[in-house]
């Protein structure tokens, strides 16, 4: 997308806390079935970049039924602190039923707003954000959000769909996720919400501006890269004294 992106997501607050109330039963299987599996492995390199250490902490925005916020408990350890976060309470209800892994700190989920994060500055040692970021009304506010809860010399994380270039991956975009996903979504129950996602992802700013925006809010060394096959972008900024 150009650069002259807006500077957030059109859509309503309202309406997509509505929409991901409806999908949160189906969310999980869906996420599977439209990356074939790989968004488990988008969420571990999300954590490898946030470089957390046991007995560390991390906060989990826009974190819907907790995938990436487990796998954060579980880098942490059970000696340290994680929260999750989102806008949802079907989402955070989904995630409060899942089972705690025995080598992991038990998460803490709140109902809140990724523009108002619940968060004393410098509260944690790292900030994530995976696949949110698209869905909130003003980018920057979002990541100046992230970047005030994280701990001076901590790192913030944003995981996101991005319109692929070139390859394979801008294949994959024009027919999976542009016209496949959108009927298997309104079959599974999803209604309009996979209609919403394609579109989200082409209104979307370009990685170059998502990490300008990061470096905009205080954040320095920022850097990024596509996932394989090129449907996500991964950055990372250390937050600056």
């Amino acid at each position: 997308m150009p650069d002259s992106a807006p500077p957030g997501n059109p859509v309503p607050g309202a309406e997509v806390r509505g929409m991901f109330d409806r999908i949160a039963p189906i969310y999980d299987a869906m996420n599977t079935v439209m990356t074939a599996g790989l968004d488990a492995r988008w969420r571990r390199a999300a954590v490898r970049a946030a470089g957390l250490a046991a007995g560390g902490s991390a906060l989990d925005v826009a974190c819907g039924t907790g995938a990436l916020t487990r796998e954060l408990a579980r880098a942490v350890g059970p000696d340290g602190s994680v929260t999750g976060v989102d806008i949802s309470e079907r989402m955070l209800d989904r995630a409060r039923r899942r089972r705690d892994s025995a080598d992991a700190v038990a998460p803490r989920y709140v109902h809140a707003d990724a523009l108002a994060l619940p968060l004393e500055e410098e509260a944690v040692d790292a900030a994530t954000i995976a696949f949110g970021l698209r869905n909130v009304p003003d980018y920057g506010r979002c990541l100046a959000e992230l970047r005030r809860v994280t701990r001076t010399g901590g790192r913030v994380v944003v995981l996101e769909l991005a319109t692929p270039e070139r390859g394979l991956g801008r294949l994959v975009a024009a027919t999976w996720f542009g016209r496949a996903v959108p009927l298997l979504g309104r079959l599974a129950g999803g209604g309009s919400a996979y209609r919403y996602l394609p579109d989200s992802v082409r209104a979307y700013p370009s990685p170059a501006a998502v990490a300008r925006g990061m470096t905009d809010v205080g954040l320095r060394d920022v850097r990024w890269r596509r996932l394989w096959p090129g449907l996500v972008t991964l950055h990372v900024g250390i937050r600056a004294a």
